[in-house]
Protein backbone atom coordinates (compact mmCIF):
# COMPACT_ATOMS: atom_id res chain seq x y z
CA UNK A 1 0.00 0.00 0.00
CA UNK A 2 1.59 3.68 -0.92
CA UNK A 3 0.50 6.90 -0.06
CA UNK A 4 2.47 9.68 -2.54
CA UNK A 5 1.51 12.25 -0.90
CA UNK A 6 0.85 10.81 2.86
CA UNK A 7 2.39 14.01 5.15
CA UNK A 8 2.45 13.39 8.42
CA UNK A 9 1.04 9.37 7.31
CA UNK A 10 -2.28 9.91 8.66
CA UNK A 11 -4.05 7.82 5.86
CA UNK A 12 -1.07 5.43 6.32
CA UNK A 13 -1.56 5.07 10.13
CA UNK A 14 -5.74 4.85 9.77
CA UNK A 15 -5.07 1.64 6.92
CA UNK A 16 -2.67 0.01 8.78
CA UNK A 17 -4.54 -0.04 12.25
CA UNK A 18 -7.52 -1.05 10.41
CA UNK A 19 -6.26 -3.66 8.59
CA UNK A 20 -4.43 -5.25 12.03
CA UNK A 21 -7.58 -4.91 13.77
CA UNK A 22 -9.03 -6.91 11.04
CA UNK A 23 -6.80 -9.60 11.75
CA UNK A 24 -7.33 -9.76 14.84
CA UNK A 25 -10.34 -10.65 14.16
CA UNK A 26 -9.54 -13.39 12.14
CA UNK A 27 -6.75 -14.79 14.77
CA UNK A 28 -9.18 -14.62 17.49
CA UNK A 29 -12.13 -16.18 15.75
CA UNK A 30 -9.13 -19.35 15.10
CA UNK A 31 -8.58 -19.30 18.79
CA UNK A 32 -11.89 -19.62 19.07
CA UNK A 33 -11.75 -22.82 16.86
CA UNK A 34 -8.71 -23.99 18.02
CA UNK A 35 -9.42 -24.07 21.68
CA UNK A 36 -7.49 -27.27 23.38
CA UNK A 37 -5.21 -26.93 20.68
CA UNK A 38 -1.99 -26.14 19.90
CA UNK A 39 -0.65 -22.88 21.20
CA UNK A 40 -0.75 -20.52 18.85
CA UNK A 41 1.17 -18.03 21.10
CA UNK A 42 4.36 -19.99 20.06
CA UNK A 43 3.89 -18.72 16.28
CA UNK A 44 2.93 -15.36 17.25
CA UNK A 45 5.63 -13.75 14.61
CA UNK A 46 3.76 -15.83 11.64
CA UNK A 47 0.68 -15.11 12.09
CA UNK A 48 0.81 -11.68 11.75
CA UNK A 49 0.67 -11.28 8.29
CA UNK A 50 0.18 -7.06 8.39
CA UNK A 51 3.57 -5.48 8.17
CA UNK A 52 5.43 -2.06 8.37
CA UNK A 53 7.31 -2.28 5.40
CA UNK A 54 4.63 -3.22 3.20
CA UNK A 55 3.06 0.40 3.91
CA UNK A 56 4.58 3.06 1.44
CA UNK A 57 4.87 6.64 1.41
CA UNK A 58 6.55 9.37 -0.30
CA UNK A 59 6.24 13.20 1.08
CA UNK A 60 8.28 16.40 -0.14
CA UNK A 61 9.32 17.67 3.21
CA UNK A 62 11.78 15.86 5.61
CA UNK A 63 9.68 16.78 8.86
CA UNK A 64 6.55 15.19 8.15
CA UNK A 65 8.20 12.01 6.54
CA UNK A 66 9.79 12.08 10.20
CA UNK A 67 6.57 12.30 12.48
CA UNK A 68 5.03 9.54 9.38
CA UNK A 69 8.17 6.85 10.38
CA UNK A 70 7.75 7.70 14.32
CA UNK A 71 3.87 6.94 13.86
CA UNK A 72 3.84 3.88 12.28
CA UNK A 73 5.59 2.53 15.31
CA UNK A 74 3.33 3.57 17.69
CA UNK A 75 0.29 2.74 16.03
CA UNK A 76 1.82 -1.25 15.59
CA UNK A 77 3.00 -0.93 19.38
CA UNK A 78 -0.60 -0.19 19.83
CA UNK A 79 -1.71 -2.89 17.29
CA UNK A 80 0.92 -5.38 19.52
CA UNK A 81 -0.76 -4.24 22.77
CA UNK A 82 -4.24 -5.08 21.20
CA UNK A 83 -3.43 -8.41 20.09
CA UNK A 84 -2.09 -9.14 23.52
CA UNK A 85 -4.73 -8.28 25.24
CA UNK A 86 -7.26 -10.30 22.95
CA UNK A 87 -5.32 -13.08 22.41
CA UNK A 88 -2.67 -13.27 25.53
CA UNK A 89 0.19 -13.11 23.24
CA UNK A 90 1.74 -10.85 20.59
CA UNK A 91 4.33 -9.80 18.15
CA UNK A 92 7.30 -9.03 20.11
CA UNK A 93 8.48 -5.02 19.15
CA UNK A 94 12.09 -5.68 19.88
CA UNK A 95 14.66 -5.78 18.32
CA UNK A 96 13.38 -2.76 15.79
CA UNK A 97 13.73 -5.00 12.28
CA UNK A 98 10.68 -3.64 10.23
CA UNK A 99 9.35 -0.41 9.50
CA UNK A 100 7.07 1.62 6.87
CA UNK A 101 8.96 2.52 3.96
CA UNK A 102 8.96 6.25 3.70
CA UNK A 103 10.50 8.31 0.83
CA UNK A 104 11.68 12.15 1.14
CA UNK A 105 10.94 13.48 -2.44
CA UNK A 106 8.99 15.01 -4.98
CA UNK A 107 6.17 12.50 -6.04
CA UNK A 108 6.03 14.25 -9.66
CA UNK A 109 9.27 13.71 -10.02
CA UNK A 110 9.91 10.26 -8.93
CA UNK A 111 9.86 6.85 -10.32
CA UNK A 112 7.01 5.22 -8.04
CA UNK A 113 8.09 1.64 -9.55
CA UNK A 114 11.40 1.97 -8.09
CA UNK A 115 10.04 2.72 -4.48
CA UNK A 116 7.04 0.42 -4.41
CA UNK A 117 6.57 -3.51 -6.26
CA UNK A 118 4.06 -2.42 -9.12
CA UNK A 119 1.42 -5.63 -8.78
CA UNK A 120 -2.13 -6.71 -8.79
CA UNK A 121 -2.16 -6.49 -4.87
CA UNK A 122 -0.62 -3.31 -4.50
CA UNK A 123 -2.85 -0.37 -3.71
CA UNK A 124 -2.51 3.40 -4.70
CA UNK A 125 -4.23 6.12 -2.30
CA UNK A 126 -3.90 9.24 -0.68
CA UNK A 127 -5.03 12.96 -0.14
CA UNK A 128 -2.74 14.87 -2.68
CA UNK A 129 -2.74 18.53 -2.99
CA UNK A 130 -5.30 20.78 -4.06
CA UNK A 131 -3.84 23.38 -6.08
CA UNK A 132 -6.01 25.41 -8.71
CA UNK A 133 -5.36 26.72 -12.14
CA UNK A 134 -4.23 30.27 -11.69
CA UNK A 135 -2.55 29.24 -8.10
CA UNK A 136 0.12 27.01 -9.00
CA UNK A 137 3.64 28.12 -8.71
CA UNK A 138 5.91 28.17 -11.62
CA UNK A 139 8.28 24.45 -10.47
CA UNK A 140 4.23 23.21 -9.90
CA UNK A 141 3.30 23.80 -13.26
CA UNK A 142 6.45 22.28 -14.73
CA UNK A 143 5.62 19.60 -12.81
CA UNK A 144 2.15 19.10 -14.26
CA UNK A 145 4.08 19.34 -17.74
CA UNK A 146 6.30 16.21 -16.84
CA UNK A 147 3.97 14.13 -15.75
CA UNK A 148 1.00 14.86 -18.40
CA UNK A 149 3.25 15.05 -20.88
CA UNK A 150 1.33 16.06 -24.35
CA UNK A 151 -1.77 15.77 -22.46
CA UNK A 152 -1.54 18.60 -19.88
CA UNK A 153 -4.23 21.09 -20.03
CA UNK A 154 -3.92 23.96 -18.27
CA UNK A 155 -7.24 23.72 -16.58
CA UNK A 156 -6.32 20.72 -14.25
CA UNK A 157 -5.56 21.04 -10.94
CA UNK A 158 -2.50 19.78 -9.34
CA UNK A 159 -4.01 16.75 -8.19
CA UNK A 160 -4.87 14.68 -10.99
CA UNK A 161 -0.82 14.54 -11.41
CA UNK A 162 -1.07 11.82 -9.01
CA UNK A 163 -4.36 10.26 -10.95
CA UNK A 164 -1.67 10.02 -14.26
CA UNK A 165 0.89 8.78 -11.83
CA UNK A 166 -1.08 6.10 -10.81
CA UNK A 167 -2.43 4.97 -13.99
CA UNK A 168 0.91 4.93 -15.55
CA UNK A 169 2.64 3.16 -12.07
CA UNK A 170 0.19 0.27 -12.98
CA UNK A 171 0.49 0.31 -17.05
CA UNK A 172 2.80 -2.98 -16.89
CA UNK A 173 0.07 -4.24 -14.55
CA UNK A 174 -2.82 -7.01 -15.44
CA UNK A 175 -5.41 -5.12 -13.21
CA UNK A 176 -4.22 -2.57 -10.26
CA UNK A 177 -6.49 0.03 -7.95
CA UNK A 178 -5.92 3.55 -6.74
CA UNK A 179 -8.23 6.13 -4.90
CA UNK A 180 -7.46 9.85 -3.92
CA UNK A 181 -9.99 12.49 -2.35
CA UNK A 182 -9.39 15.35 -4.45
CA UNK A 183 -10.98 18.69 -5.14
CA UNK A 184 -14.62 18.38 -6.65
CA UNK A 185 -13.68 20.28 -9.83
CA UNK A 186 -11.93 17.30 -11.35
CA UNK A 187 -15.67 16.36 -12.20
CA UNK A 188 -16.65 19.44 -13.26
CA UNK A 189 -17.16 21.43 -16.43
CA UNK A 190 -13.96 21.63 -18.71
CA UNK A 191 -11.53 19.40 -17.11
CA UNK A 192 -13.34 16.77 -16.73
CA UNK A 193 -12.53 14.97 -20.24
CA UNK A 194 -8.72 16.36 -20.19
CA UNK A 195 -8.68 14.19 -16.95
CA UNK A 196 -10.72 11.19 -17.60
CA UNK A 197 -10.26 10.64 -21.25
CA UNK A 198 -7.21 9.09 -20.39
CA UNK A 199 -7.86 7.48 -17.59
CA UNK A 200 -10.72 5.53 -19.83
CA UNK A 201 -8.56 5.06 -22.25
CA UNK A 202 -6.14 3.38 -20.48
CA UNK A 203 -8.73 1.02 -18.85
CA UNK A 204 -10.07 2.16 -15.90
CA UNK A 205 -12.97 2.54 -14.58
CA UNK A 206 -14.52 3.98 -11.62
CA UNK A 207 -15.01 1.58 -9.13
CA UNK A 208 -16.72 3.64 -6.79
CA UNK A 209 -16.77 7.42 -5.90
CA UNK A 210 -18.49 9.74 -3.21
CA UNK A 211 -20.07 12.80 -4.69
CA UNK A 212 -19.21 16.58 -3.39
CA UNK A 213 -18.82 16.79 0.67
CA UNK A 214 -17.57 19.81 2.97
CA UNK A 215 -13.87 18.50 4.36
CA UNK A 216 -12.83 20.35 7.55
CA UNK A 217 -9.30 19.93 7.42
CA UNK A 218 -7.32 19.19 11.16
CA UNK A 219 -5.23 22.27 10.89
CA UNK A 220 -6.08 25.16 12.98
CA UNK A 221 -7.97 28.18 11.12
CA UNK A 222 -8.51 25.95 7.90
CA UNK A 223 -11.63 26.06 6.13
CA UNK A 224 -13.78 23.51 4.72
CA UNK A 225 -13.05 22.33 1.38
CA UNK A 226 -15.60 20.49 -1.29
CA UNK A 227 -13.98 17.43 -2.05
CA UNK A 228 -14.96 13.83 -3.91
CA UNK A 229 -13.34 10.61 -3.25
CA UNK A 230 -13.04 8.21 -6.41
CA UNK A 231 -11.66 5.02 -6.38
CA UNK A 232 -10.32 3.03 -9.99
CA UNK A 233 -9.75 -0.48 -11.00
CA UNK A 234 -9.28 -2.83 -14.22
CA UNK A 235 -10.44 -5.90 -15.57
CA UNK A 236 -13.05 -6.19 -12.80
CA UNK A 237 -16.68 -6.42 -12.81
CA UNK A 238 -17.95 -5.69 -9.26
CA UNK A 239 -20.65 -3.33 -8.89
CA UNK A 240 -19.68 0.02 -8.50
CA UNK A 241 -20.54 1.91 -5.62
CA UNK A 242 -21.47 5.40 -6.02
CA UNK A 243 -22.37 7.71 -2.38
CA UNK A 244 -24.21 10.74 -2.81
CA UNK A 245 -24.88 13.81 -0.17
CA UNK A 246 -28.14 15.06 0.38
CA UNK A 247 -26.19 17.61 1.85
CA UNK A 248 -22.20 18.86 1.56
CA UNK A 249 -21.99 18.55 5.42
CA UNK A 250 -24.38 15.63 5.75
CA UNK A 251 -23.11 11.83 5.70
CA UNK A 252 -23.23 9.57 2.53
CA UNK A 253 -25.73 7.59 1.31
CA UNK A 254 -25.23 4.88 -1.34
CA UNK A 255 -27.46 4.72 -4.14
CA UNK A 256 -27.77 2.00 -7.03
CA UNK A 257 -25.46 2.51 -9.94
CA UNK A 258 -24.84 0.03 -13.28
CA UNK A 259 -21.55 2.79 -14.37
CA UNK A 260 -20.56 5.67 -12.28
CA UNK A 261 -19.44 8.33 -15.46
CA UNK A 262 -16.73 10.95 -15.39
CA UNK A 263 -19.45 13.13 -13.66
CA UNK A 264 -19.64 11.25 -10.70
CA UNK A 265 -23.29 10.02 -11.88
CA UNK A 266 -24.82 6.67 -12.84
CA UNK A 267 -24.94 6.85 -16.53
CA UNK A 268 -22.51 6.19 -20.06
CA UNK A 269 -19.03 7.41 -20.42
CA UNK A 270 -19.31 10.54 -22.13
CA UNK A 271 -17.08 13.26 -21.63
CA UNK A 272 -18.58 16.80 -22.59
CA UNK A 273 -16.69 18.68 -24.21
CA UNK A 274 -16.49 22.55 -24.54
CA UNK A 275 -18.18 23.78 -27.72
CA UNK A 276 -18.10 27.35 -29.84
CA UNK A 277 -21.79 26.55 -30.75
CA UNK A 278 -24.86 25.02 -29.69
CA UNK A 279 -25.22 21.26 -30.61
CA UNK A 280 -29.28 21.63 -30.70
CA UNK A 281 -30.24 24.23 -34.11
CA UNK A 282 -32.83 24.73 -31.49
CA UNK A 283 -30.72 26.91 -29.00
CA UNK A 284 -29.75 30.39 -29.78
CA UNK A 285 -26.05 31.54 -28.65
CA UNK A 286 -25.58 32.66 -24.89
CA UNK A 287 -23.19 35.51 -24.27
CA UNK A 288 -21.20 37.29 -21.32
CA UNK A 289 -23.07 40.01 -20.12
CA UNK A 290 -20.80 43.76 -20.69
CA UNK A 291 -17.90 44.50 -18.83
CA UNK A 292 -17.63 47.92 -17.50
CA UNK A 293 -13.97 48.23 -15.91
CA UNK A 294 -14.33 51.46 -14.99
CA UNK A 295 -13.29 51.56 -11.76
CA UNK A 296 -16.82 51.83 -10.62
CA UNK A 297 -17.38 54.98 -12.25
CA UNK A 298 -19.92 53.81 -14.60
CA UNK A 299 -22.18 51.91 -11.93
CA UNK A 300 -24.53 53.62 -9.85
CA UNK A 301 -24.97 52.18 -6.39
CA UNK A 302 -28.16 52.95 -4.30
CA UNK A 303 -26.55 55.24 -2.34
CA UNK A 304 -25.64 57.07 -5.52
CA UNK A 305 -28.93 57.18 -6.98
CA UNK A 306 -30.50 60.21 -5.79
CA UNK A 307 -27.01 62.47 -6.56
CA UNK A 308 -26.99 60.69 -10.09
CA UNK A 309 -31.11 61.12 -10.98
CA UNK A 310 -30.49 65.27 -9.35
CA UNK A 311 -28.88 65.98 -12.34
CA UNK A 312 -31.16 65.92 -15.28
CA UNK A 313 -28.43 65.42 -17.74
CA UNK A 314 -26.69 62.49 -16.22
CA UNK A 315 -30.35 61.08 -15.21
CA UNK A 316 -30.80 60.65 -19.08
CA UNK A 317 -28.50 58.16 -19.21
CA UNK A 318 -29.18 56.13 -15.93
CA UNK A 319 -30.44 52.50 -16.51
CA UNK A 320 -31.16 49.46 -14.32
CA UNK A 321 -28.44 47.23 -14.08
CA UNK A 322 -28.10 43.72 -13.13
CA UNK A 323 -25.38 41.41 -12.41
CA UNK A 324 -26.31 37.80 -10.92
CA UNK A 325 -26.71 39.00 -7.90
CA UNK A 326 -29.02 41.58 -8.37
CA UNK A 327 -31.18 39.44 -10.13
CA UNK A 328 -31.36 36.58 -7.57
CA UNK A 329 -31.83 39.24 -4.98
CA UNK A 330 -34.30 41.45 -6.63
CA UNK A 331 -31.55 43.99 -5.58
CA UNK A 332 -31.26 47.69 -7.31
CA UNK A 333 -28.46 49.23 -9.16
CA UNK A 334 -27.79 51.00 -11.87
CA UNK A 335 -25.52 52.16 -14.34
CA UNK A 336 -24.83 54.75 -16.99
CA UNK A 337 -24.88 53.81 -20.13
CA UNK A 338 -24.29 55.61 -23.22
CA UNK A 339 -23.62 53.24 -25.97
CA UNK A 340 -27.68 53.96 -27.72
CA UNK A 341 -27.85 56.38 -30.55
CA UNK A 342 -29.70 59.01 -28.46
CA UNK A 343 -25.85 59.95 -26.37
CA UNK A 344 -24.67 63.58 -27.11
CA UNK A 345 -21.30 63.77 -26.70
CA UNK A 346 -21.50 67.31 -25.38
CA UNK A 347 -23.52 65.96 -22.67
CA UNK A 348 -20.75 64.65 -20.82
CA UNK A 349 -19.32 68.75 -20.21
CA UNK A 350 -22.70 69.86 -19.72
CA UNK A 351 -22.88 67.68 -16.73
CA UNK A 352 -20.82 67.73 -13.42
CA UNK A 353 -21.48 64.20 -12.46
CA UNK A 354 -20.88 62.69 -15.85
CA UNK A 355 -17.70 64.65 -16.53
CA UNK A 356 -16.13 63.62 -13.10
CA UNK A 357 -17.51 60.23 -13.65
CA UNK A 358 -15.92 60.05 -17.33
CA UNK A 359 -12.45 61.47 -16.00
CA UNK A 360 -11.74 59.03 -13.57
CA UNK A 361 -12.81 56.25 -15.54
CA UNK A 362 -10.53 57.34 -18.73
CA UNK A 363 -7.63 57.62 -15.47
CA UNK A 364 -8.17 54.09 -14.63
CA UNK A 365 -8.24 52.61 -17.91
CA UNK A 366 -4.77 54.59 -18.51
CA UNK A 367 -3.32 52.73 -15.04
CA UNK A 368 -4.28 49.39 -16.03
CA UNK A 369 -1.50 47.38 -17.30
CA UNK A 370 -3.56 45.46 -20.27
CA UNK A 371 -3.29 46.88 -23.32
CA UNK A 372 -7.39 46.08 -24.36
CA UNK A 373 -7.96 48.26 -21.02
CA UNK A 374 -5.81 51.29 -21.57
CA UNK A 375 -7.06 51.53 -25.52
CA UNK A 376 -10.67 51.58 -23.97
CA UNK A 377 -9.41 54.96 -22.18
CA UNK A 378 -9.98 56.76 -25.83
CA UNK A 379 -13.79 55.85 -25.07
CA UNK A 380 -14.13 56.20 -21.10
CA UNK A 381 -17.99 56.86 -21.26
CA UNK A 382 -18.70 53.24 -22.58
CA UNK A 383 -18.31 50.39 -20.76
CA UNK A 384 -15.18 48.43 -22.20
CA UNK A 385 -17.04 45.43 -23.87
CA UNK A 386 -21.00 45.70 -24.98
CA UNK A 387 -22.71 42.70 -25.18
CA UNK A 388 -26.48 44.34 -24.55
CA UNK A 389 -28.92 42.85 -25.86
CA UNK A 390 -31.11 44.23 -28.69
CA UNK A 391 -34.44 42.88 -27.36
CA UNK A 392 -36.06 41.08 -24.78
CA UNK A 393 -33.71 38.54 -23.30
CA UNK A 394 -33.02 35.90 -20.23
CA UNK A 395 -31.38 36.99 -17.45
CA UNK A 396 -29.29 34.08 -16.37
CA UNK A 397 -26.68 33.85 -13.05
CA UNK A 398 -23.07 32.80 -13.55
CA UNK A 399 -23.86 31.29 -10.23
CA UNK A 400 -26.42 30.20 -8.17
CA UNK A 401 -27.07 28.16 -5.19
CA UNK A 402 -26.77 24.16 -4.97
CA UNK A 403 -29.82 24.27 -3.41
CA UNK A 404 -32.01 25.98 -6.09
CA UNK A 405 -34.30 23.28 -7.32
CA UNK A 406 -34.82 25.35 -10.63
CA UNK A 407 -32.13 27.68 -12.14
CA UNK A 408 -33.19 31.37 -11.32
CA UNK A 409 -33.59 32.86 -14.83
CA UNK A 410 -35.64 36.20 -15.43
CA UNK A 411 -36.95 37.61 -18.32
CA UNK A 412 -35.59 41.28 -18.92
CA UNK A 413 -35.84 43.97 -21.36
CA UNK A 414 -33.54 45.21 -23.38
CA UNK A 415 -33.38 48.92 -21.12
CA UNK A 416 -31.95 46.35 -18.51
CA UNK A 417 -28.27 46.30 -18.91
CA UNK A 418 -26.55 42.90 -18.07
CA UNK A 419 -23.59 43.09 -16.34
CA UNK A 420 -20.94 40.45 -17.18
CA UNK A 421 -22.03 38.31 -13.75
CA UNK A 422 -25.11 37.48 -15.57
CA UNK A 423 -25.14 35.93 -19.07
CA UNK A 424 -27.97 36.73 -22.04
CA UNK A 425 -29.88 35.04 -24.54
CA UNK A 426 -31.92 37.04 -26.83
CA UNK A 427 -35.80 34.81 -26.23
CA UNK A 428 -38.17 37.11 -28.10
CA UNK A 429 -40.84 34.67 -27.23
CA UNK A 430 -41.02 33.47 -23.96
CA UNK A 431 -39.03 29.57 -25.17
CA UNK A 432 -35.93 29.58 -24.08
CA UNK A 433 -36.84 30.68 -20.43
CA UNK A 434 -38.68 27.68 -20.30
CA UNK A 435 -36.21 25.82 -21.37
CA UNK A 436 -33.82 27.58 -18.80
CA UNK A 437 -36.12 27.33 -15.80
CA UNK A 438 -37.50 23.61 -16.02
CA UNK A 439 -35.99 20.41 -14.37
CA UNK A 440 -34.32 19.07 -17.76
CA UNK A 441 -31.91 22.14 -17.41
CA UNK A 442 -30.67 22.29 -13.86
CA UNK A 443 -30.21 18.68 -13.95
CA UNK A 444 -27.85 18.92 -16.73
CA UNK A 445 -26.36 21.70 -15.15
CA UNK A 446 -25.82 19.85 -11.95
CA UNK A 447 -24.31 16.68 -14.07
CA UNK A 448 -22.13 18.69 -16.90
CA UNK A 449 -21.38 22.16 -15.64
CA UNK A 450 -18.46 23.50 -12.68
CA UNK A 451 -19.31 24.63 -9.50
CA UNK A 452 -18.10 27.56 -7.41
CA UNK A 453 -17.23 25.87 -4.04
CA UNK A 454 -20.36 23.61 -4.08
CA UNK A 455 -22.67 26.43 -6.22
CA UNK A 456 -23.71 25.65 -9.39
CA UNK A 457 -21.43 27.99 -12.07
CA UNK A 458 -22.83 28.41 -15.56
CA UNK A 459 -21.03 27.90 -19.04
CA UNK A 460 -22.47 28.79 -21.94
CA UNK A 461 -19.82 26.72 -24.05
CA UNK A 462 -19.79 23.68 -21.86
CA UNK A 463 -23.47 23.33 -20.39
CA UNK A 464 -25.69 25.59 -22.74
CA UNK A 465 -23.62 24.50 -25.82
CA UNK A 466 -23.77 20.98 -25.50
CA UNK A 467 -27.47 20.97 -23.71
CA UNK A 468 -29.28 17.96 -26.53
CA UNK A 469 -32.25 19.48 -27.52
CA UNK A 470 -33.89 17.85 -30.24
CA UNK A 471 -35.39 19.27 -33.25
CA UNK A 472 -39.14 20.49 -31.28
CA UNK A 473 -42.36 20.26 -32.56
CA UNK A 474 -43.63 23.98 -33.22
CA UNK A 475 -47.28 22.11 -30.74
CA UNK A 476 -44.51 21.29 -28.19
CA UNK A 477 -42.21 24.84 -28.62
CA UNK A 478 -45.77 27.01 -27.90
CA UNK A 479 -46.31 24.47 -24.85
CA UNK A 480 -42.96 25.38 -23.14
CA UNK A 481 -43.29 28.71 -23.93
CA UNK A 482 -46.78 28.81 -22.23
CA UNK A 483 -45.04 26.77 -18.97
CA UNK A 484 -42.78 29.46 -19.00
CA UNK A 485 -45.72 32.15 -18.83
CA UNK A 486 -47.27 30.46 -15.90
CA UNK A 487 -43.78 30.23 -13.92
CA UNK A 488 -43.78 33.75 -14.64
CA UNK A 489 -47.64 34.03 -13.54
CA UNK A 490 -46.85 31.95 -10.09
CA UNK A 491 -44.20 34.71 -9.15
CA UNK A 492 -46.16 37.26 -9.62
CA UNK A 493 -48.35 36.49 -7.17
CA UNK A 494 -45.82 37.40 -4.92
CA UNK A 495 -43.89 40.51 -6.19
CA UNK A 496 -42.87 41.42 -3.12
CA UNK A 497 -40.55 38.11 -3.19
CA UNK A 498 -37.41 38.16 -4.67
CA UNK A 499 -36.23 34.88 -6.75
CA UNK A 500 -33.90 33.79 -3.74
CA UNK A 501 -37.16 33.86 -1.44
CA UNK A 502 -39.27 32.40 -4.51
CA UNK A 503 -37.04 29.49 -4.84
CA UNK A 504 -35.84 28.42 -0.76
CA UNK A 505 -35.94 25.11 -1.23
CA UNK A 506 -37.77 25.13 2.19
CA UNK A 507 -41.16 27.43 1.21
CA UNK A 508 -41.34 27.52 -2.33
CA UNK A 509 -45.46 28.37 -2.92
CA UNK A 510 -47.88 25.93 -3.85
CA UNK A 511 -49.00 27.62 -6.99
CA UNK A 512 -45.12 28.22 -7.89
CA UNK A 513 -44.42 24.40 -7.55
CA UNK A 514 -47.78 23.83 -9.85
CA UNK A 515 -46.66 26.02 -12.51
CA UNK A 516 -43.36 24.08 -12.41
CA UNK A 517 -44.63 20.89 -12.90
CA UNK A 518 -46.59 22.01 -15.95
CA UNK A 519 -43.54 23.50 -17.42
CA UNK A 520 -41.47 20.19 -16.76
CA UNK A 521 -44.03 18.05 -18.26
CA UNK A 522 -43.89 19.75 -21.91
CA UNK A 523 -40.09 19.90 -21.55
CA UNK A 524 -39.75 16.64 -20.73
CA UNK A 525 -41.56 15.66 -23.63
CA UNK A 526 -39.39 18.11 -25.68
CA UNK A 527 -36.64 16.35 -24.57
CA UNK A 528 -38.36 13.37 -26.22
CA UNK A 529 -39.36 11.58 -23.20
CA UNK A 530 -42.07 8.94 -24.33
CA UNK A 531 -43.50 9.17 -20.72
CA UNK A 532 -43.51 10.96 -17.77
CA UNK A 533 -40.83 11.88 -15.86
CA UNK A 534 -40.72 11.14 -12.20
CA UNK A 535 -36.85 11.96 -10.77
CA UNK A 536 -33.66 13.70 -11.97
CA UNK A 537 -32.33 10.74 -12.64
CA UNK A 538 -34.80 9.44 -15.22
CA UNK A 539 -34.14 12.77 -16.70
CA UNK A 540 -30.56 12.21 -16.74
CA UNK A 541 -30.39 9.07 -18.34
CA UNK A 542 -32.50 10.20 -21.15
CA UNK A 543 -30.06 13.59 -21.78
CA UNK A 544 -27.05 11.35 -21.81
CA UNK A 545 -29.06 9.39 -24.38
CA UNK A 546 -29.63 12.30 -26.27
CA UNK A 547 -26.35 13.39 -26.28
CA UNK A 548 -24.89 10.26 -27.45
CA UNK A 549 -27.36 10.37 -30.38
CA UNK A 550 -26.67 14.12 -31.33
CA UNK A 551 -23.02 13.67 -30.96
CA UNK A 552 -22.81 9.94 -32.66
CA UNK A 553 -21.54 11.17 -36.18
CA UNK A 554 -18.73 13.04 -34.29
CA UNK A 555 -17.26 10.31 -31.75
CA UNK A 556 -17.41 8.21 -34.96
CA UNK A 557 -15.59 10.80 -37.18
CA UNK A 558 -12.82 11.02 -34.29
CA UNK A 559 -12.31 7.32 -34.07
CA UNK A 560 -11.64 6.95 -37.78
Amino acid sequence: MCDPACGCGNFLIIAYRELRALELKIHERLQELNSGGVQLDLMAEDLVRVRLRQFHGIEIEEWPATIARTAMFLVEHQANQAMNLTLGYSKPMLPLQDSAQITVGNALRLDWRELVPAGPNTFIMGNPPFIGQYTKAADQTEDMKLVWGELYDGYLDYVTAWFKKASDFFRPVTGGRFAFVSTNSIAQGQPVPALFGPLFDAGWRLRFAHQTFAWQSEAPGSAAVHCVITGYDKHERSAPQLFIYEKVKGEPQQVPAKQINAYLVDGPNLLVRKRSKALSAELPKVTRGSQATDGGNLIVEVGEYAEVAADPTAAKYLRPFRMGKEVVRGLDRWCLWMADSDFDPRDIGRSPVLKERVEAARVMRLASKKLPTQRAAQTPYLFQENHQPLGPYVGIPAVVSETRAFYTVQHLGPEVIAGNKLYTAEDPDGFLFGVFSSSMFITWQKAVGGRLKSDLNFSNTIVWNNLPLPEVEETIRQQVIDGGKGVIAARELHPERSLAEHYNPLAMSPALLKAHAALDRVVDKAFGAKKPLHSNEERLALLFERYAEMTAAENEGSRR
